[in-house]
């Protein structure tokens, strides 16, 4: 089958371009080209941007197309625009932030919403006010644009290696330093994450098989609780001696220092990470042990130096010493 990616290079996209050709299909990824690439020599490179020149796509035709970068209408509009009805079974990946916060956990794709139309102007910069609204046009405007029989993806944090947002990389390599580890609280935050890889095997998955609607590709269910999970990162990870402190979220507030814990979503549970994705489940999605995402980074981090934007120990050492 002949897939076109768009983006294909970084996280996500790699991911999914690598399941791509696993699966043995013909790849061709279209992008900036500013972003390095370690993907195979026979995939094919397509270097474009829908805010200017998408001549590259001109005469092309597809099996299918994954959107792997879509984060306005324009987006979609432009790609629309450039490849008609030729890229085939068009799939977008969005985003759980799509989701207007549901009311209970345990929401499916049936029993929540999406966030409304006007929520935010579809020209506005992409904030984390204005993500969500702005996945949720997207997704509209694909299923306007290429019809019905398009394919939804809304993942939750997506972690493991080349990860370039550095969240889950944090919470690895702090544990592998070892100590006093402070972590907000309170215990029972939810949270779901899923692996790159089985993010990339689950969206071929879907285009193999043809597989139309949208999906919640989130992990675990029940909801995983955010201070165990670094608990199970420091156990695999952490030297002898590390220990967990719990921080109380008015301590993390006073500090101003919420923006150094990602993946933290504040003091009560985002209703969003403590969704059922069974509909998933049931449809080929596959969630492998945290420890082997764990692994991932770690082989994929190697000696690298502590960014300089992450906790620094002076600042974690006055939040658990208080």
């Amino acid at each position: 089958m002949r897939l076109l990616l768009i983006g294909g290079t970084s996280f996500v996209g790699r991911a999914i371009a690598m399941a791509s050709v696993d699966s043995g299909h013909e790849v061709t990824v279209l992008n900036r080209g500013k972003t390095p690439s370690d993907l195979p020599a026979h995939v094919e490179r397509l270097i474009g941007d829908r805010q200017g020149d998408l001549a590259a796509l001109a005469g092309r035709s597809f099996d299918a197309t994954i959107d792997v970068i879509a984060f306005r209408p324009s987006d979609v509009a432009a790609l629309h625009g450039a490849l008609g009805d030729r890229g085939g079974h068009h799939v977008q990946i969005s985003s759980v932030s799509a989701y207007e916060d549901p009311r209970d956990v345990g929401a499916t794709e049936a029993t929540a919403s999406l966030w409304p139309t006007g929520t935010a102007d579809d020209d506005a910069p992409v904030t984390a006010t204005t993500y969500g609204p702005l996945k949720a046009a997207s997704e509209r405007e694909a299923v306007e644009r290429f019809g019905s029989g398009t394919t939804i993806v809304r993942p939750t944090f997506v972690i493991g290696s080349h990860d370039a947002t550095l969240r889950f990389p944090y919470w690895v390599q702090r544990c592998r330093r070892g100590g006093r580890i402070a972590v907000p609280g309170p215990r029972d935050v939810a949270l779901q994450y899923i692996d790159a890889r089985d993010l990339g095997a689950f969206t071929v998955s879907l285009v193999d098989s043809g597989t139309s609607g949208a999906f919640t590709a989130a992990g675990p269910w029940p909801a995983a609780r955010f201070v165990d999970v670094v608990e199970q990162v420091a156990r695999h990870v952490g030297p002898p001696g590390t220990a967990v402190v719990e921080i109380a979220p008015d301590k993390v507030a006073r500090d101003d220092l919420a923006g150094k814990f990602p993946m933290w979503s504040g003091p009560q549970t985002e209703t969003a990470l403590s969704m059922d994705p069974s509909r998933a489940l049931a449809n080929g999605l596959s969630l492998r042990p945290l420890a082997e995402s764990v692994e991932d980074v770690v082989t994929w981090w190697g000696d690298r130096p502590w960014p300089e934007h992450w906790l620094t120990a002076d600042e974690e050492r006055a939040l658990t010493t208080d």
